[in-house]
């Protein structure tokens, strides 16, 4: 486990947690390739993938200490990694991770799972064991999959993601739809997340690469919005026009910036 700083702190967050180092997802956007262990490593984000074959021994054993501590366990996992990437399948990490906070349940306050792997689903029946504790929050950038081929290429196919929100929605887990980040969006995307799930969170690039967008513009992101001719998305502003169209359809809607308390709790 990682003490929380920052913006997770100021949601409510003590700790975060990462089964693995990298993510073969490879985002474009994704600020941790602006980060010192990305950024001089050989490897290109997104080809490499470490596997912490020890965390579920020493999340137990942190896990403890905390609690001696008096710390309360309230974890976002994950926040530099992907924790249902395709080894996830094989390694079973992420799961072993799940079944050590089970067995800590009750010194738990809070568990968030951000992903945007439908492979989560594998794993509702453990999802269901945490009651109220748990939200499972599904990135979903934009609803339109030819958008999400350009930025993300090698992410899971939106309207697979789709399917999973409403699998473990169906299944009685909390859920959310996240958009995070906000990327190009059609008129249609309230209604489509209004079907899957009941909660939605709005980020965009300005709000959420914990540098007010500065890492997103040293990573290029803007000549993909040129070449789109879809420049008019990429400004601070941009979010607003989003979140008017969510308003006809959510009541609450958490829109990440620094002084954001998710309202789960």
């Amino acid at each position: 486990m990682t003490p929380a700083n920052g913006l997770l702190t100021s949601s409510g967050f003590t700790f975060s947690l990462n089964p693995y180092t990298g993510c073969a997802f490879g985002c474009s956007y994704c600020y941790v390739r602006e980060m010192p262990a990305a950024k001089y490593r050989d490897e290109d984000w997104g080809k490499y993938v470490d596997i912490k074959v020890n965390a579920a021994s020493l999340l137990e054993s942190e896990a403890k200490k905390a609690n001696r501590r008096g710390e309360a366990l309230s974890i976002f996992m994950s926040t530099a990694t992907d924790p249902y990437q395709g080894i996830e399948a094989k390694t079973k990490l992420t799961r072993s991770l799940l079944e050590v906070m089970l067995s800590l349940k009750e010194d738990m306050k809070y568990l968030m799972v951000h992903t945007r792997s439908p492979l989560s689903t594998r794993d509702i029946d453990l999802f269901q064991k945490f009651g109220e504790k748990i939200l499972i929050s599904m990135s979903i950038e934009t609803d339109l999959d030819k958008i999400r081929k350009v930025f993300t290429p090698a992410a899971p196919p939106i309207p697979a993601r789709l399917n999973a929100l409403r699998t473990m929605t169906e299944a009685g887990i909390p859920t959310r739809a996240s958009i995070s980040p906000m990327l190009p969006l059609s008129k249609k995307v309230a209604k489509k997340f209004k079907a899957v799930t009941n909660q939605v969170a709005l980020d965009d690039f300005f709000m959420g690469d914990g540098s007010r967008g500065a890492r997103t513009e040293r990573m290029g992101i803007r000549k993909k919005y040129e070449q789109l001719g879809l420049l008019q998305w990429y400004e601070p502003g941009a979010y607003k026009k989003v979140l008017a169209i969510l308003e006809e359809e959510f009541d609450n809607i958490d829109v990440f910036h620094e002084h954001t308390q998710f309202k789960q709790y």
